[in-house]
């Protein structure tokens, strides 16, 4: 199963390094897009390659999305229009979107949170709670398809929803993908 993370320069390494790991040792392949294919640097120095630009990006080709933090790219990413159409895609085919920091603002932006509960960075939550997000302080918050979390040191329990997740898409799949090759 293939899950995508979206990205750009100035992301919080640690929201982006431990889930892809994670993800990568459950078994997962990882794609990362990023505005364009190449390296992008978090803000603590790491870099990682985007394998995809976001032309490139193919929703049905993905079973979850993630979204990590670190302020500058999720601003980068919520105002570009294609990240928006990515993100409805997977909310409206009931696909996991999982999102930490500042990532519930992508979700904000577009226009998939409103009514929801959700959690995020502390710095966040004004902006969530004016557009009518359901803001709860917990460390991970899930609401149907979507999940949230608030910083790094809520990981653990973030990418253990994450896990569930996939775990409860491929069984419900399961006999579609044995016929399909997924």
């Amino acid at each position: 199963m293939r899950v995508l993370i979206l990205s750009a320069d100035g992301f919080e390494d640690s929201e982006l390094l431990c889930p892809m790991y994670r993800l990568k040792e459950a078994g997962y392949q990882v794609d990362i897009a990023a505005p364009e294919w190449g390296r992008i640097k978090g803000k603590r120095g790491y870099t990682v390659t985007a394998n995809l630009a976001l032309d490139d990006v193919q929703p049905d080709g993905f079973r979850l999305l993630l979204l990590p933090g670190g302020k500058v790219a999720p601003q980068t990413l919520r105002s570009i229009p294609q990240v928006q159409d990515i993100v409805s895609a997977f909310v409206d085919k009931g696909r996991p979107v999982a999102a930490i920091c500042h990532g519930p603002q992508i979700l904000l932006s577009a226009g998939v949170l409103v009514g929801r509960r959700a959690t995020c960075y502390r710095g966040v939550v004004r902006e969530l709670e004016a557009a009518g997000v359901l803001y709860e302080d917990s460390e991970v918050v899930v609401d149907g398809n979507i999940i949230t979390s608030r910083q790094p040191s809520d990981i653990p329990a973030f990418m253990g929803e994450v896990i569930r997740a996939l775990a409860r898409l491929l069984k419900s799949t399961r006999g579609y993908e044995d016929i399909a090759g997924d």
